[in-house]
């Protein structure tokens, strides 16, 4: 870039990250704090989507940080696995990213079926909510989402019973509130002031009231030296790769992570007529960056689209940005922390609540009716699955469902048995494709045609034929042919190789139009 066209964008540049850095500033905090982590690790994260993603990123508009899709993987693995146990997870998926990126393997990363990852992020946005109304009352969430609606009777009757003494119900105040500043703000912000964050604005006022009340609640806890917050990796760690639950696990995040960015970046494209995403490259960076984040002990990250959105909308036309955002928090955690210190956790959590309810998308949802029913049994057995189980779990039944569909789609084959005017002739007609699947069928059909009849079999109207139904068929003509009747393959065209193996046997035949 030529030093006039830089100094020509740089104003709007440095306006966009900070637009983007006020957005990403408590979305960062809240969600560590949904992965049951420090609040400064995502943070570390955020810093690092920043200065290192963003510099390397083949979707230069699009930002990188810690994201909401993550937060129930990485709180169930470490629970599972330890804290410790994230970093090897993370370096390893990072290092498939990056072999998945080198490889030009991006466009795979996005033939996802958009049921299931609709399905996919509604599941999180309900397991966010009801965790975090856990938090929202200074709370600790269950372990699981279920746990978590079964749990919460118990928890707001300890917080209301706290009422003389100030505590639960004073941070569920202040949840709320942030939440209500946050819809009001998207419903009626001033078009000049469009640009300034909901969740900031919510986040602020509620920590302003509860310094001005001198409420009783639980607050960010922030090292005043981001040093420590470094869990740097052991290399003792990386002998529990050799787990096979923790090998799951870094395949899980690998993936998810990549589809969550590339789905983003493609939304951040549809955004600006600008420079397209390279989504391999974009891979590849994000490859870097979780190997980063795994060195340092962070949380994982991937491409978002909230603070990609507003980074476009913003004015952003390069990948100066991004990286500038990722500047600001590392300033803002060095020289602010005293500030971070003050925000109140239960705001933190009202912001995920927020985010939680906009994951589920019911317009989507609407939409896919337009595809079948298919798509909106996927989208609804992909969430509550993973509602009720887990994430890997919910998104594997997501697959199972498509593929089932792909599968029923695949085998349909209409038979149709049709006397021809020849004396003594019929047509056996095959539409769709006939696999294995459809032997049974067939195998009726040809059960009740007459002994010496000439059977012609047109294969111009199949889309697939596999080696199961071609060898009923040959086997028919060879069984009957003794009974005088005789069986015509005619190929109209298909493939050589086919043809080839329709060869002529006894009462068997192939003709060719």
């Amino acid at each position: 870039m030529r030093a006039a066209q830089l100094k020509a964008l740089l104003p709007r540049e440095l306006l966009a990250s900070v637009v983007v850095f006020l957005v990403a500033l408590p979305l960062c905090m809240g969600i560590a704090i949904a992965s049951g982590m420090p609040p400064a690790k995502g943070l570390i994260t955020g810093i690092i989507g920043g200065l290192v993603v963003g510099w390397l990123a083949g979707s230069p508009l699009q930002v990188s940080g810690p994201a909401a899709g993550l937060a129930v993987l990485v709180f169930e693995l470490v629970r599972q696995h330890g804290m410790a146990m994230l970093g090897p997870i993370l370096l390893l998926a990072g290092l498939l990213q990056l072999l998945a990126g080198r490889l030009r393997l991006g466009c795979w990363f996005r033939v996802t079926a958009p049921a299931v990852v609709y399905g996919m992020l509604a599941g999180i946005g309900v397991l966010i909510v009801l965790s975090q109304v856990h938090v929202m009352l200074d709370g600790s969430p269950r372990p699981s989402g279920l746990g978590n609606l079964l749990g919460f009777p118990a928890a707001l009757g300890r917080a209301l019973s706290l009422s003389g003494e100030g505590g639960g119900w004073q941070a569920g105040a202040l949840g709320l509130a942030t939440m209500l500043v946050m819809w009001l703000w998207d419903k009626r912000k001033p078009h000049v002031l469009r640009f300034v964050p909901g969740a900031l604005l919510g986040v602020g006022l509620a920590t302003l009231a509860s310094l001005a009340l001198a409420l009783s609640v639980k607050r960010v806890e922030v090292p005043a030296n981001l040093a420590e917050a470094i869990d740097w990796l052991r290399p003792a760690d990386l002998l529990n790769l050799a787990d096979p639950g923790v090998l799951v696990a870094a395949f899980a995040v690998a993936f998810i992570a990549s589809a969550e960015t590339l789905l983003s970046a493609a939304a951040v494209d549809r955004m600006h007529d600008g420079q397209r995403s390279d989504f391999d490259r974009e891979l590849s960076a994000q490859g870097v960056g979780n190997m980063l984040c795994g060195l340092l002990g962070a949380l994982p990250m991937t491409g978002v689209i909230v603070r990609s959105s507003a980074n476009v909308q913003a004015g952003a036309r390069t990948r100066l940005s991004a990286m500038f955002h990722g500047l600001w928090l590392l300033a803002f955690v060095l020289l602010l922390s005293g500030v971070l210190q003050s925000i109140p956790v239960a705001s933190l959590a009202g912001v995920l609540v927020y985010t939680g309810i906009k994951l589920v998308d019911l317009k989507a949802f609407r939409g896919l009716g337009r595809y079948g029913r298919m798509p909106m049994l996927t989208y609804v057995a992909t969430a509550s699955a993973i509602v009720l189980t887990n994430l890997l779990t919910g998104v594997l039944i997501g697959f199972g469902l498509t593929l089932a569909k792909l599968a029923w789609k695949a085998s349909r084959l209409k038979i149709s048995l049709v006397d021809l005017p020849g004396e003594g002739e019929m047509e056996l007609r095959l539409v769709g494709a006939a696999t294995f699947l459809k032997v049974p069928a067939l195998t009726r059909v040809l059960s009740t045609i007459p002994a010496g009849t000439v059977v012609h079999v047109p294969l111009g109207n199949l889309s697939y034929i596999d080696h199961s139904c071609l060898e009923l068929l040959e086997e028919w003509g060879r069984a009957n042919g003794a009974k005088g009747s005789r069986l015509v393959i005619e190929s109209h065209g298909l493939k050589r190789r086919l043809e080839g193996r329709l060869r002529t046997t006894s009462g068997v035949g192939s003709a060719t139009a």
